[in-house]
């Protein structure tokens, strides 16, 4: 899982036209499609409207050059969050119909609903969707580069400076991780080795996290020490440096902008 950090980073670095966009128009394209899927009614005329949606993303993702294996890992990585949430909703009267049919019954007065199955349906749509468009943005996009995005589209400079450090030390968190796990290795210790006793490797791996722990601490206790030696104080922000944004970056804000609702209004439409 861990190790997956870096696998998203080095996709982010990318020379393709999606990985040379502005991260603003990223980030605001991403959003118009969250904001419309989200906001559009729970009718089955989503269905249209996520077809749309997802051929918009496929025309970014293979302009984007990255292979289709890169998205369908993370999407399956994603997927038993939004995944449980949409079956059990097949169990349940949803206020959003009045009459429900049951499809079949089974124990413990437990039925699924034609209804209910409809309106997971439905849930699916918009998390395919979020979630696709989620995912092309993380893997088009570094996180320095969303963090100056975002600060160029107006996030107040604290929550800028946080996030930056966040994403400094989270890197920071995953190496001192690979270096311990190598260790162990180095060691021949696997937590999954049933030959060992089972108290052994567990206090081995408390042992290894609290490891972990201490590094991260110490470590931090040095970075703050050097940043109050070079003027570190509440009044510090992030320097982010203006950047206009480029003709062709312009023409394709305002196509998406326009395109995503005008596929909403003709999905309901129709």
């Amino acid at each position: 899982m861990i190790e997956d950090l870096f696998a998203i980073e080095q996709s982010a670095q990318g020379t393709s036209p999606v990985h040379r966009c502005d991260a603003r128009v990223k980030i605001l394209v991403t959003l118009a499609v969250i904001i419309t899927v989200v906001a559009f009614p729970y009718t089955t005329a989503v269905y249209r409207l996520g077809t749309a949606i997802m051929l918009f993303f496929a025309v970014l993702w293979a302009a984007s050059d990255l292979s289709p294996t890169i998205y369908l890992k993370r999407f399956l990585l994603i997927l038993p969050f939004g995944f449980f949430l949409i079956f059990f909703q097949i169990f349940f009267e949803n206020p959003h119909y009045t009459a429900f049919h049951p499809l079949f019954a089974l124990p413990f007065g437990i039925a699924v609903y034609a209804e209910s199955v409809e309106f997971a349906s439905i849930l699916a749509v918009k998390f395919l969707a979020c979630i696709s468009f989620i995912i092309l943005l993380s893997s088009t996009t570094t996180m320095q580069g969303m963090l100056e995005g975002a600060g160029r589209l107006g996030m107040p400079p604290e929550f800028t400076l946080v996030l930056g450090m966040m994403v400094r030390y989270l890197f920071l968190f995953a190496r001192i991780y690979l270096r311990v796990k190598a260790s162990l290795e180095t060691r021949c210790f696997d937590a999954f080795d049933r030959s060992l006793p089972y108290r052994y490797r567990l206090q081995t791996l408390a042992y290894t996290i609290g490891t972990i722990f201490l590094r991260s601490f110490e470590q931090g206790e040095r970075t703050y020490t050097s940043m109050r030696c070079r003027g570190y104080g509440k009044d510090s922000h992030l320097f982010i440096r203006k950047k206009p944004l480029l003709r062709s970056e312009w023409v394709f804000l305002a196509t998406s902008l326009t395109l995503v609702p005008a596929a909403a209004v003709a999905a309901w439409l129709l």
